[in-house]
């Protein structure tokens, strides 16, 4: 094919994918004219395009000033192959689930240069190679149709922009009614199919005629801003806020805004609701998403509910005499419990409704486990869970009781729905949640709705870290000034935990003071002003110099937690640099192209969206594991989780995961590890805060290295935040005393300065 200036058309097989973008579908490939010579560069949107696949391409030659000469694609079609070589190349290039090289050689072998006319029109008789059973033939046939249905879906949204992934996707979801969908409502596409946002959406919807000041786009976008704000933590937006939000991204008139807005509340689309503003300041015009109001409301109930139960499955510990049942205590573990723990234990074995807070070493796990053999030795039912799957199996090696996650205790469902709830509760006496500083509103409201009349509950958690990465900040809002919820906050750093250099430094920064970098063997800074530098010694530091002073394994005990996804030392590139350093290409290692990623066997994964139609209960966001097995034929790749499940993901569904050698700290919140290195450069200023850096140094059980920038590191230690979340929940539990005839009390507990108490009395 010669030079042309423009409409030139290269007919040529795909070889291979060198790069693609799985947002705009953009892609560079390299494809095989069939003249001879070298393979020639293409570039463009070569949405769903195969390795394997002949292709008609529709634009023009260009020169990179980098790369050379390439062919720049405006549109394709598909061809299929016409001759024997061909036609086994195709089958054999992982396009169609099932088929691999071996069975497209069967095949081809069998029908020759009739095989994908036999496929398309008799496909029945895929039965006729040998050793073909009638399952696969089936599962062949299923794959072939519905890639046919997809291409249609892609062809007609090439012209939008909309990537492969999401083509697949919008498939998966509507199947035949896609096209009709995407034209005339493709909102629905923002709200209905993961992956696709609002800004995605709108351009479709501009691209199919939808008006830019049209009613369904502003009602659209106002439901946008309000789960974009559920996605940074806000249960509700004030009015001002969530129309200014609007108005920025709509670019129509707040009076518009305003209109529609009324319009969702009328057609119950959003919830209005005036909350009492904070510290003596005017009621809040509040506007939630259904979901979270009901969920707000729920959660309130509910832990009255529980509290205020005229029954109590634990009807021993009402008339115990503690001074018996603490020495008994300290017989079997030999352990003497401070005067907070002693009030901790008594509270969540006497209140029905409890929290325990305090930070690292301050001995909330001794005293969890002094309640729960307390609570066994008066054979009651003690159910134990944790957020993560990390967190749950450091509660059963803490109590030797088996605690799992809060998704597989409640078994949640395809949907979210629960099969555990007030109409079915858990056979439960006592119910342990330790890390429920992680426990978002929706959640904690599922748990709640779960948690038979006359149980216990006690949430055990540290306040200081982060709140959870979904919205709201629930154990906060139940330890707020004026809330009913009877809590222990332990304060006293016990003997033992004081002599970490882990400990005290977690203290030390909870309190605003500068970390003890110098003179300690399990707290480090390495520094440098340089971002670039800082992810290089970042790299070194886990792949090098840990395992040789340590003995730590870097994949298995290392865990780096970055304050930002972006940037030079963000845990994007860092997961590039780490992948190649301690999982590099090799011939023996399977790996997976997808977009900009390269998964291979033996890398460490993150899901990033709660799928509830996978394993035995749904995998949820932040779940970790390790890429098993990766399976050409079948398209498939294999994780196994922290919970030692092994978890199948088909080819499409690979956005569900990121690498996982470094994780942002909000994403590690719940897990521990032996080791945690963090990066602290002044290039993620922004997101240096006190309590992340707070959250960062207590995943660690024996190790600290800090890498970057002094300065940066005094910018976390000082910033304090942002401010609150916008939630209601602690207004809703102040609303009436939650036992009645009786208001909160404040105790003073011990001496010592250890702890403090507020019961409900």
């Amino acid at each position: 094919m010669g030079e042309a200036r423009a409409g030139s058309v290269l007919e040529a097989t795909l070889e291979r994918i060198t790069f693609a973008n799985v947002q705009t579908g953009y892609t560079v490939a390299r494809v095989d004219t069939g003249r001879g010579g070298d393979l020639v560069t293409v570039v463009g949107a070569l949405l769903g395009a195969q390795p394997g696949e002949t292709l008609r391409l529709r634009g023009r030659w260009g020169a990179h000033p980098q790369y050379g000469r390439q062919f720049q694609v405006e549109d394709y079609t598909t061809l299929l192959p016409a001759t024997v070589q061909g036609i086994r190349r195709y089958l054999g290039s992982g396009l169609v689930k099932g088929i691999g090289p071996r069975l497209a050689e069967r095949i081809v072998d069998h029908f020759g240069a009739d095989a994908l006319r036999v496929i398309e029109d008799e496909p029945e008789r895929l039965a006729e190679v040998p050793n073909l059973g009638p399952k696969r033939t089936r599962l062949i046939t299923a794959a072939w149709e519905e890639q046919k249905a997809i291409k249609e879906v892609m062809v007609f949204l090439q012209g939008v922009g909309v990537s492969t992934s999401l083509a697949v996707r919008i498939y998966r979801q509507y199947g035949g009614a896609s096209i009709g969908v995407v034209r005339a409502e493709p909102y629905r596409l923002a709200g209905e199919v993961w992956g696709i946002g609002f800004k995605t959406a709108d351009t479709i919807a501009a691209a199919v005629g939808i008006p830019h000041d049209s009613t369904q786009r502003v009602e659209a976008g106002l439901q946008f801003v309000l789960s974009e704000a559920t996605g940074q933590g806000h249960c509700f937006l004030p009015e001002t806020e969530l129309v200014a939000r609007a108005v920025d991204i709509l670019q129509v008139p707040a009076a518009l805004v305003g209109h529609c807005l009324a319009l969702l509340v009328a057609e119950q689309g959003v919830i209005r609701e005036e909350v009492p503003g904070a510290d003596g300041e005017p009621p809040t015009v509040a506007f939630y998403l259904v979901p979270f109001h009901r969920a707000e409301v729920s959660l309130s109930a509910g832990l009255r509910r529980l509290a205020g139960a005229d029954v109590d499955r634990m009807p021993a510990f009402a008339g115990v005499d503690w001074d018996a049942a603490l020495a008994w205590l300290h017989r079997r573990t030999g352990v003497e419990l401070a005067a907070a723990q002693q009030e901790a234990v008594r509270l969540a074995l006497t209140e029905k409704v409890a929290v325990l807070t305090g930070g690292p070493g301050c001995g909330k796990s001794f005293t969890v486990r002094s309640i729960v053999t307390l609570a066994a030795a008066k054979r009651a039912k003690v159910v134990l869970a944790a957020p993560t799957g990390r967190a749950a199996k450091r509660l059963t090696e803490l109590t030797g009781v088996e605690a799992v996650t809060v998704h597989r205790l409640l078994e949640l469902r395809p949907g979210g729905d629960a099969a555990f709830d007030r109409e079915r509760p858990l056979h439960a006496d006592l119910v342990v949640v330790d890390e429920s500083s992680m426990l978002d509103l929706l959640l904690a409201n599922k748990l709640v709705r779960a948690v038979p009349p006359g149980a216990h509950l006690l949430l055990v958690g540290d306040v200081d870290q982060l709140p959870s990465v979904g919205a709201g900040e629930v154990l906060r809002d139940l330890l707020a000034d004026g809330t009913p919820i009877p809590h222990v906050r332990l304060t006293q750093v016990f003997r033992q935990a004081s002599r970490s250099g882990v400990v005290t430094n977690a203290h030390r920064i909870n309190a605003g003071s500068h970390p003890q970098v110098r003179g300690l063997d399990d707290f480090f800074l390495f520094g440098t002003d340089d971002a670039e530098e800082a992810a290089r010694l970042t790299v070194d530091v886990v792949v090098r110099r840990i395992p040789a002073r340590f003995g730590l394994d870097p994949r298995r005990d290392v865990q780096v937690l970055t304050p930002v996804h972006r940037g030079p030392a963000g845990a994007a590139a860092l997961n590039e640099l780490l992948q190649e350093a301690l999982t590099p290409a090799r011939p023996d290692r399977a790996e997976k192209r997808f977009g900009g990623r390269v998964f291979r066997v033996g890398d460490k994964v993150s899901q990033v969206r709660n799928d509830y139609d996978k394993g035995a209960n749904g995998v949820f966001n932040g779940t970790q594991g390790v890429v098993t097995a990766i399976d050409p034929v079948e398209q498939t790749l294999t994780v196994v989780t922290d919970e030692d499940e092994a978890i199948d993901y088909d080819f499409g569904e690979l956005d569900e995961l990121v690498h996982a050698y470094a994780v942002t700290v909000h994403r590690s919140q719940g897990s521990e590890y032996p080791c945690v290195v963090i990066p602290l450069t002044t290039s993620a200023w922004m997101m240096l805060q006190r309590n992340l850096l707070y959250t960062a140094v207590t995943r660690a059980k024996q190790l600290v290295v800090l890498v970057g920038s002094p300065r940066a590191l005094g910018q976390a230690v000082r910033a304090t935040g942002s401010g609150r979340r916008h939630t209601a929940l602690a207004h809703r539990l102040r609303g009436r005393p939650l036992l009645t005839g009786s208001a909160p009390v404040a105790l003073a507990v011990g001496s010592g300065g250890d702890g403090e108490l507020i019961v409900a009395r």
